[in-house]
């Protein structure tokens, strides 16, 4: 068995969209590019080694999202550069963080049985009295790119439950001033989507997502806020800046001061 067949046989994508991802790639990264005529249908069967029908779906699949045209008698070409849409930083910088998401739109998503509290990890601070569960599916131009489970403290919740309700959590953490906050993190990990994530996010069972955990830490180290975020892997790029920490080492006394003489505690870990 070739290299290619094992790959196949490890993936229970389809495998149409196994090679529809290979080709959109090759447009993305500009191997194929806009004007350019394509492998014909015989060369890319032999190349993917897959039936002819799978090709011929893989290239239906293109043509609907704009990026092949056919030209009868003539074959295949690539219709435009592929637009970016890898568009959702992941930042590492909470202000940066939270203006990214405050205009999201949240379209609330109604459950029967909500869970009680969120499962904490080592390292993730103790439980608060009592959690409001918040589910969501946020939008952008129109498309789903984020489905968004948040346990957030019932005391925090209540200070503005509309707001929360009815507005990306997190930004609306960041706008209670008086709420100190010692710690925040994010952690990332690839995933593929289950049949519900798949649902909601209009992708195909095990596309690629990213599994976002973000957890803030109030001044006692009480957990105010735990998010378990699956975001489209198609829209999704981390970008860390390597030397963000030995530019604002020099900013670091001042910081702290400042941190102190307002009473509030800066977020770190982002």
């Amino acid at each position: 068995m070739s290299k290619l067949l094992r790959a196949y046989d490890r993936s229970r994508v389809p495998l149409y969209l196994q090679v529809a991802s290979v080709m959109r790639q090759r447009i993305e990264e500009g191997q194929w590019r806009p004007g350019q005529k394509i492998s014909t249908l015989v060369q890319l069967e032999e190349e993917f080694q897959v039936a002819r029908v799978t090709v011929r779906q893989a290239v239906d699949m293109l043509s609907k999202e704009g990026l092949l045209a056919r030209q009868q008698g003539r074959g295949t070409f690539v219709s435009g550069g592929a637009p970016d849409r890898h568009w959702l930083r992941l930042e590492t910088d909470w202000d940066v963080l939270v203006a990214a998401i405050k205009d999201n739109v949240v379209k609330r998503i109604k459950l029967d049985n909500r869970p009680a509290a969120p499962t904490l990890k080592e390292g993730e601070g103790l439980l608060a009295d009592d959690y409001v569960f918040l589910r969501s599916c946020q939008f952008r131009d129109g498309e789903p790119y984020g489905l968004v489970s948040v346990h957030l403290a019932k005391h925090v919740f209540a200070r503005d439950p509309h707001a929360f309700t009815h507005r990306t959590a997190l930004p609306t953490l960041g706008s209670l001033m008086d709420i100190g906050i010692s710690h925040a993190h994010q952690t990332l990990v690839i995933g593929g989507a289950n049949p519900e994530t798949a649902d909601y996010l209009r992708i195909a069972l095990g596309a690629p997502t990213a599994e976002c955990r973000c957890v803030v830490l109030d001044s006692g180290g009480v957990a105010i806020y735990v998010a378990d975020i699956s975001y489209r892997g198609d829209v999704i790029k981390l970008h860390v800046d390597l030397l963000a920490n030995a530019r604002s080492g020099s900013n670091a006394t001042k910081r702290a001061s400042v941190i102190r003489r307002n009473g509030r505690m800066q977020v770190a870990g982002f």
